[in-house]
C-alpha cells in the first residue's frame, strides 16, 4: 500500500492513473495467490465447449462441426459476461472484510480502485481467451472473416467484458457480503441461456425470442460471429442483433455510462 500513499501530485487525471496502477498490480498480485481460482475459471469454458459441442451437438439440426464453430463464439461472449459474477464478488469480500473500508481512508482517487479491478479482470480475460481459442481450433472451429474481424471481435469481446464487469462491482458494493454475493452471481449463469449463445433464437415462442435478442449477450455473440466469419446476420432479428457491431458498442456504452458512476459513487461513500 505503500504506493498509495506516496504518489505525487500531478492533478486528477494522473493521479487516476498512477492510483489505478497501483491498484491494478494489487489485484494481479491477488489472482497469483489464489492460482486454484484461476485455473478453474479458466478451464471452465474449455469443458462447456467440449461438452456441449460433442454431447449436444449431435442432438441439433445442424452438424456437429457447424455446430462447434457456432458455439465458441457464443462461449467466449457467456465468459465475458461472467464479469458481472467475478467483479460482484471480488468487491463483495473486499467489503465484507475490511479492505475496502481501509483503502477508503487513504488519498487514493476513488475510481481508483474499482478502475484496477476492472482493468485487472480484463488482462485475465485477455489471457483466458487464448486456450479456449486454441481448443476452438482443435475440435473444428475456424477464423474465416481475415484478420482484422478478428482482432474487432476480440476487442469487442474484451469491452464487454469491462462493462459487465462494472456491473458485478456496483452489486457486490451493494451487497457487502460474499454469500449473497456467490448466491446471486450464481444465478447469471441464466443469462446466456436467455440468448443465442447456445442456439439460434429463431425456433424460440415469440416473446421469448424477443427477450433474447434484446439482451446483450446475443447482439455481442452475432457480432462476434460476423466478425469471425462462422455464422451470418439473421434476418429479421431485433434491431441490436440484426445490427450486431452497432448493437453490441451501444449496449457496452450503456452499460459503462450507468454503473461506472454507480459503482464509483458507491464504493466513494461507502453504505450510506
Amino acid at each position: 500500500m505503500s504506493t498509495l500513499t506516496t504518489r505525487p501530485d500531478g492533478g486528477a487525471a494522473y493521479g487516476l492513473a498512477h492510483d489505478g496502477a497501483a491498484m491494478l498490480g494489487r489485484q494481479l498480485r491477488r489472482v497469483r495467490n489464489n492460482p486454484g481460482l484461476l485455473i478453474l475459471t479458466q478451464t471452465m469454458p474449455i469443458t462447456m465447449l467440449l461438452f456441449f459441442g460433442y454431447v449436444f451437438g449431435s442432438a441439433l439440426a445442424m452438424p456437429g462441426g457447424e455446430y462447434r464453430a457456432f458455439l465458441v463464439p457464443g462461449l467466449l461472449v457467456a465468459t465475458a459476461a461472467n464479469g458481472i459474477m467475478t467483479g460482484m464478488f471480488q468487491a463483495a469480500q473486499d467489503t465484507h472484510r475490511g479492505v475496502t473500508d481501509r483503502l477508503r481512508t487513504l488519498p487514493v482517487s476513488r475510481a481508483a480502485v474499482p478502475l484496477g479491478q476492472s482493468v485487472a479482470d480484463v488482462l485475465l480475460t485477455a489471457a483466458g481467451t487464448v486456450p479456449l481459442l486454441l481448443v476452438g481450433v482443435a475440435v473444428g472451429w475456424r477464423v474465416e472473416g481475415g484478420a482484422l474481424g478478428a482482432v474487432a471481435a476480440v476487442g469487442l469481446l474484451l469491452l464487454f467484458r469491462f462493462a459487465t464487469t462494472w456491473i458485478g462491482i456496483f452489486l457486490g458494493l451493494l451487497t457487502r457480503n460474499e454469500e449473497a454475493a456467490g448466491q446471486l452471481g450464481g444465478a447469471t449463469f441464466l443469462l446466456p441461456l436467455l440468448s443465442n449463445a447456445y442456439i439460434p433464437t429463431d425456433g424460440l415462442p415469440g416473446w421469448l425470442r424477443t427477450v433474447a435478442e434484446w439482451n446483450p449477450i446475443s447482439a455481442v455473440t452475432t457480432a462476434l460471429r460476423d466478425l469471425f466469419g462462422n455464422a451470418p446476420v439473421p434476418d429479421g432479428a431485433a434491431w441490436p442483433v440484426t445490427h450486431p457491431v452497432a448493437g453490441s458498442l451501444a449496449w457496452c456504452a450503456v452499460l459503462l455510462a450507468v454503473f461506472v458512476p454507480l459503482a464509483v459513487r458507491r464504493y466513494a461513500h461507502g453504505g450510506r
